[in-house]
């Protein structure tokens, strides 16, 4: 999965747009925080805990990575590195 053209972080309505061949696509900051690929929330969810991400967390940071990004979040959240094509799977869900 290639990289979007384009990334946008707006912080006010909280979204995460991407701009890809196909388009523009946009994910919540809360959607991504509850979707993060790391491995302490990856077991969390495997195991059926349910972490509530509350409305108001913002991503503060994108850090590129080559085959994705790391999202720094506003409640301290850091460790989720998201490819391109785990996004790519978040927004056609």
């Amino acid at each position: 999965m290639n990289a979007p053209q384009a990334i946008r972080n707006l912080r006010g309505p909280g979204q995460l747009l991407l701009q890809w061949e196909d388009g523009e696509h946009s994910l919540s900051h809360t959607r991504l925080r509850g979707a993060c690929p790391c491995s302490q929330c990856r077991a969390a969810r495997l195991s059926g805990g349910i972490s509530l991400v509350r409305d108001d967390v913002r991503v503060v940071q994108i850090e590129s990575q080559g085959y994705g990004v790391q999202l720094v979040f506003s409640d301290g959240h850091e460790r989720g590195i998201y490819p391109w094509a785990y996004l790519r799977d978040l927004v056609s869900k």
